[in-house]
């Protein structure tokens, strides 16, 4: 089931998101970024600020109050100094780098296993715990609750340009894993898990490459 999951990511991938982010992101005008680059940034700064405070919420259920009040600072800067999130003061001027999380690490810190690597479609890879905890983290988010549906749907929007942004401006690492390596499925699940367990701190058994 992954890979039949993996083959439908890595064809939409190769026909849909590898064109269109190349010319979201396509080339730098002179002395910096294309505007079509910028205007995607800014997009992204906006989404991403939308999602700080249920970043908040999961760090102080890990019990890490330090980097929620850290991702509170950085919301209230953001959203006033800011323009709604639109710019990064609080990174460039504050030095308040966004500290990201999610339910996935908060299930981790609370000793629950990764279980089984799965491969999400339009997601992508992921494990049995990530998953449950994307789920929760679409109900973590206080601000959801104050917004209209119009209001969710221009943050998901953000938040979906912000991703493609990221494919773009990593464009060359994806394509050499997605569409240049000899086992692209196999690439991607030693990669997402080795990034994982160390981003999380497990070291975890060994990786297998081709378990399914």
């Amino acid at each position: 089931m992954n890979r039949r999951v993996h083959a439908f990511n890595r064809g939409l991938d190769a026909n849909l998101l590898r064109p269109v982010t190349r010319g979201m992101s396509a080339g730098e005008s002179k002395g910096g970024p294309s505007a079509g680059g910028k205007a995607v940034e800014l997009v992204g700064n906006f989404g991403g600020n939308l999602s700080l405070p249920g970043k908040v919420v999961n760090h102080l259920l890990q019990g890490r109050p330090v980097p929620a009040v850290k991702n509170t600072f950085r919301f209230l800067v953001n959203s006033t100094l800011g323009v709604a999130g639109f710019f990064d003061p609080a990174g460039a001027d504050f030095a308040l780098p966004e500290e990201d999380t999610d339910f996935g690490e908060t299930l981790a810190v609370w000793g629950v296993p990764e279980g089984a690597y799965l491969e999400l479609p339009l997601i992508g890879p992921s494990t049995e715990r990530d998953a449950a905890g994307r789920v929760v983290d679409l109900f973590t988010n206080p601000l959801s609750y104050r917004l209209n549906s119009d209001e969710r749907l221009i943050g998901l929007g953000a938040r979906v340009v912000s991703k493609a942004g990221e494919r773009g401006r990593f464009g060359d690492s994806v394509d050499s894993i997605l569409h240049e390596s000899a086992d692209s499925y196999v690439q991607t699940r030693l990669i997402y898990l080795q990034h994982r367990r160390h981003e999380l701190g497990e070291e975890g058994d060994e990786i297998d490459p081709y378990a399914e």
